[in-house]
């Protein structure tokens, strides 16, 4: 939680954030994490919705629940080989996890004050 938060500072501090709003700089910093997971622009947009896992309801169920081991994954063993993990699979799952610990991340990182 901590390395996130000190990637999330440098995320915001750069010049290319003033672009984002802040969920999607958290994305941007979570995708980065992943070394060859490349962040296109178009993929750090995320919606502003309450529930994390609300695009994946007209998903296949597979899908769903793949994305919930890899944010299981992600707490349990870290965001970089949760994201490792995530990449062995479709792009849909991919941007669907990112999606889904970014909404998770940002509320927790909320409560903490590291994002205002």
């Amino acid at each position: 939680m901590q390395r996130m938060a000190e990637d999330l500072q440098k995320h915001q501090e750069s010049p290319e954030a003033s672009n984002f709003n802040e969920r999607e700089v958290l994305k941007r910093s979570i995708q980065a994490m992943a070394p060859s997971a490349p962040v296109r622009d178009d993929e750090a947009k995320v919606q502003d919705d309450d529930d994390p896992l609300s695009n994946l309801n007209s998903a296949p169920p597979a899908a769903k629940l793949e994305v919930e081991q890899l944010l299981s994954l992600a707490f349990k063993d870290g965001v970089v080989k949760a994201s490792e993990e995530a990449m062995k699979s479709n792009p849909f799952v991919l941007d669907a996890f990112h999606d889904a610990l970014t909404g998770q991340l940002y509320d927790e990182f909320k409560k903490r004050g590291i994002i205002k």
